[in-house]
């Protein structure tokens, strides 16, 4: 009889292992007990206002009474607040044009124009400056310091540095007198304005974008190129099958900020131009429509908060921003099945 035939079968344990144990009951606790404050805090100041603002988007703003003259408390409003900014309907009747309410597609209009142009730029910009810094050159540690300075500026100090630069008679008008453009109306004019607006936001916030490029650029491991180098790449094949592949999670990040940066600016476009030539976006909106009804405001912040979200939600479910590490799922395994029959069991053992 074959050795394999003699052998008794050995019982296969088919028992799941044991999991590690996490935190034991006390130190959960603790760890909750930790961080309830912070989670207090964080309720005081970001839940409730935002869910004290939707509440009083449902309400009616305190007035006078066209009916009786009479002055009244407001009430429930319905959804009257959104259709005022969606359908541009005050009361029963379209917004006529220069009210609050029939600027809001022009608004978004123009935020969406700032975003889209500002984050472009900031993204070629923000990589070939990102390049340059990730390089070996005398000096590099202090052009790294010395690009955060814009980005240090205070904003409101920006927007009059570069009011008092495109002014008529301003800097930007004599350069460019000297190759034989006319003067612009840089704060006035309904293009130049916004090209002003995109402009600053560029000079001041390119360098956030550079640094958190820059960041996923030291990430790369100096082996992937050099071998990209011996196999013949060329530089553009390395940018594009090596650098933006490798950086796309921090670069995602770094436009998924300034997108939602951009889809809430106020201070400088309401520095630099006052929301002249057509400059004035949902944020100066919102301020604007505070001062004759808070409850209408309250609709239109509501408005752009779900918009913030909607487009961060895509940037991150779609986008690649998420830069979360999920542990792998705990969904069952495919696990090999037993043998059933001994001699085959015993046909995998070593000797057999």
């Amino acid at each position: 009889m074959s050795a394999v035939a003699e052998r008794t079968p050995q019982p296969v344990d088919n028992k799941p292992a044991k999991k590690s144990k996490g935190l034991n009951a006390g130190q959960g606790r603790r760890g909750l007990l930790l961080v309830t404050p912070t989670i207090i805090f964080l309720g005081v100041i970001i839940i409730f206002p935002l869910l004290k603002a939707v509440q009083l988007s449902f309400s009616k703003d305190p007035g006078l009474d066209k009916a009786t003259g009479l002055f009244v408390q407001g009430g429930a409003a319905g959804i009257s607040n959104y259709t005022h900014w969606l359908l541009q309907q005050c009361g029963n009747v379209s917004c006529p044009p220069g009210t609050l309410g029939n600027q809001f597609y022009n608004a978004l209009w123009v935020t969406l124009f700032f975003t889209v142009t500002s984050v472009i730029i900031e993204i070629i910009l923000g990589i070939w400056f990102a390049m340059i810094m990730n390089r070996e050159f005398r000096g590099r540690a202090l052009v790294r310091a010395a690009i955060l300075v814009p980005w240090a500026i205070p904003t409101a100090v920006t927007a009059k540095l570069f009011y008092f630069m495109f002014a008529y008679d301003g800097i930007v008008n004599h350069l460019i007198g000297v190759v034989g453009i006319s003067p612009q109306l840089w704060t006035s004019d309904p293009w130049a304005a916004k090209f002003a607006i995109v402009i600053a936001d560029v000079w001041k916030t390119t360098p956030f974008m550079a640094l958190l490029i820059l960041a996923g650029l030291q990430l790369i491991p100096g082996d992937v190129y050099e071998a990209a180098q011996i196999d013949g790449a060329s530089k553009w094949q390395t940018f594009t099958k090596i650098t933006l592949p490798l950086v796309k999670t921090p670069l995602m990040v770094a436009v998924l900020f300034r997108t939602l940066d951009v889809l809430r600016i106020y201070d400088l476009p309401a520095i630099l131009t006052g929301g002249a030539g057509g400059t004035t976006s949902l944020s100066m909106l919102v301020i604007k429509q505070k001062d004759q009804g808070f409850d209408s405001a309250s609709a239109l912040s509501t408005i752009v908060f779900l918009l913030i979200a909607f487009t961060a939600f895509l940037f991150i479910k779609f986008g690649g921003a998420d830069v979360i590490k999920r542990p792998p799922s705990s969904d069952k395994k495919a696990v090999a099945p037993a043998p059933t029959n001994p001699v085959a069991a015993n046909a995998t053992t070593p000797g057999a």
